[in-house]
């Protein structure tokens, strides 16, 4: 009788295995499947999309290399990139409102309400709401859905780390640095070491500064910088470390690429980067900061391109603005939740930085 149980046991998990396998097998081959008709299919432009959308991320880069020569690779990333630029933000043409003139009623804008004078609705709108002192705009793309908030105030923005110092221990996770500022809102901000995917957030790439110390970086150093000065002024360009503190920047990281400099998109080769999950941050000529979340690797929202992000940003009246981490480190935190789909396995991820808003004082 037992081994009759056993027999019967066996038998089931067997079939239950062969099932699972076939399966399996059957997802790969269609992934291959639909991989290689992106790759050798008739259309040029699914093919640069599909190379550079997996070479951007950390795990999958590899999977254009299954199809692909490395010198067919390296001329499709050569055609679509943004044109770096030396240029520095012109504080000038940034003028911070007065506090009393920032404050915004709660309100949802619709065509029944009224909205105030300085919302900035664009063609990529589909809802605007506002909440707590920040915009949030709904918004839409050809191949990609995300929200964009709005804070009219700039003294609220600040960079959250997770500990006062980098000891290389291992990142913590978005709404975990909102939390230890008691911020609001918050969305994920530079890069990190990341080797094959599954980096810790630990180590920052470039610099990090927050509320006026130097968290990160050598002074000898040279990156791409975006930070606030003590007037609330995001300032953009290329600099060492030393040049930041001298500078006065107050809370500020590294980003990649920069996006606009001075009203000005920067020149876009080809998408300028494939479809992917993407965060950046920008500032209006009235102050108000831009911190813009965009969803990606879903059937519904694609994910934008660096060529969408100039866009969108120069839509809502970005005057300077830059790409910052995305990918699987994507992340919109507000009011206690996760907002966005978050494309990681492990859900929100360490990183060793955030962008957080504060609360009205």
């Amino acid at each position: 009788m037992m081994e009759k149980k056993k027999s019967r046991v066996a038998r089931y998990i067997g079939r239950f295995m062969a099932v699972l396998g076939v399966t399996l097998l059957a997802v790969i081959a269609g992934l291959y499947g639909v991989m290689w008709i992106c790759v050798h299919g008739p259309s040029e432009e699914a093919k640069e999309l599909f190379v550079l959308s997996v070479r951007e991320t950390s795990a999958g880069g590899f999977l254009a290399n299954i199809y692909l020569s490395d010198e067919e690779i390296a001329q499709i990333e050569a055609s679509n990139v943004i044109v770096e630029t030396d240029e520095v933000t012109d504080t000038s043409i940034v003028t911070i409102a007065k506090k009393e003139e920032n404050i915004i009623k709660e309100q949802v804008a619709t065509s029944t309400v009224t909205k105030p004078k300085h919302i900035v609705e664009t063609a990529y709108d589909t809802a605007i709401t506002v909440e707590n002192g920040i915009e949030f705009h709904d918004i839409e793309g050809a191949t990609f859905t995300g929200k964009m908030m709005v804070v009219a105030d700039p003294s609220r923005v600040i960079i959250g780390t997770p500990r006062d110092r980098y000891d290389g221990q291992a990142g913590i996770s978005v709404p975990e640095i909102a939390e230890r500022y008691g911020a609001i809102a918050a969305v994920n901000g530079g890069f990190f070491v990341d080797t094959g995917g599954v980096g810790d957030g630990g180590t920052p790439i470039g610099f990090v500064f927050s509320q006026g110390e130097f968290r990160y970086g050598g002074t000898n150093q040279t990156h791409n910088m975006m930070g606030f000065n003590e007037e609330g002024i995001l300032i953009c360009g290329k600099m060492t470390g030393a040049q930041a503190i001298e500078m006065g920047i107050r809370d500020g990281l590294s980003c990649d690429p920069f996006l606009v400099i001075n009203g000005e998109g920067l020149n876009v080769s080809g998408k300028g980067g494939g479809l992917n999950p993407r965060t950046a941050i920008g500032q209006r000529a009235d102050g108000a900061v831009l911190l813009l979340t965009i969803d990606g690797r879903q059937a519904t929202s694609l994910g934008a391109s660096m060529a969408d992000m100039v866009d969108v940003m120069l839509a809502f009246g970005a005057v300077n603005a830059g790409n910052l981490d995305g990918g699987g480190s994507t992340v919109l935190y507000y009011d206690g939740e996760i907002r966005n789909v978050v494309m990681s396995i492990y859900g929100a991820r360490g990183v060793p930085n955030a962008v957080c808003v504060l609360p009205e004082s």
